[in-house]
């Protein structure tokens, strides 16, 4: 394998791995299963490939064919992550409420309602700012990984004047 991939999955894990401490200081609930999940901030679906397509531009340049076929699959990744899986997540919702609905109607009648599905994942997508949040996290990890692999490793030289 080589670096680019190896970057993008930590990126991925890394995203994966802040949702339990970002759920924990928004809700005070520990959730370490979260880690196994899909949906929350930030999306592990930017940040990898956010930061494959920054390794890239950094390793071989904007104006290479790798780099565009990155961002084209990285942006409709994106744009499905938020997009589609978004939708999809607020369908199951509505589902699963309608579920709970025809239960209170079948109470009240003596027809008995059976549920053999077991209840739909409400959480499938990203609202937008958590594939923002992903994309930034993945963009810095793809400056790092691309400084910390540079064969000669010179770090660039910030000139801060006042």
């Amino acid at each position: 394998m080589n670096k680019a991939v190896y970057l993008a999955l930590f990126s991925i894990g890394l995203a994966q791995g802040l949702k339990i401490p970002l759920h924990f200081f928004k809700k005070k609930e520990w959730r370490p299963d979260l880690f196994f999940g899909t949906g929350g901030m930030p999306s592990s679906h930017s940040a990898g490939v956010s930061t494959l397509t920054t390794y890239i531009a950094l390793k071989r340049g904007v104006p290479t064919m790798d780099f565009a076929l990155s961002l084209i699959y990285g942006l409709i990744v994106m744009y499905d992550a938020q997009g589609v899986r978004r939708q999809a997540g607020e369908l199951t919702l509505k589902v699963n409420s309608m579920n709970e609905l025809i239960e209170k109607i079948q109470k009240n009648e003596s027809v008995e309602f059976k549920q053999d599905a077991p209840k739909l994942k409400e959480v499938l997508g990203h609202k937008p700012e958590e594939v923002i949040g992903g994309a930034l996290l993945g963009v810095l990890v793809g400056i790092a990984g691309h400084l910390a692999t540079k064969k000669d490793r010179k770090w660039p030289k910030i000139k801060v004047r006042f």
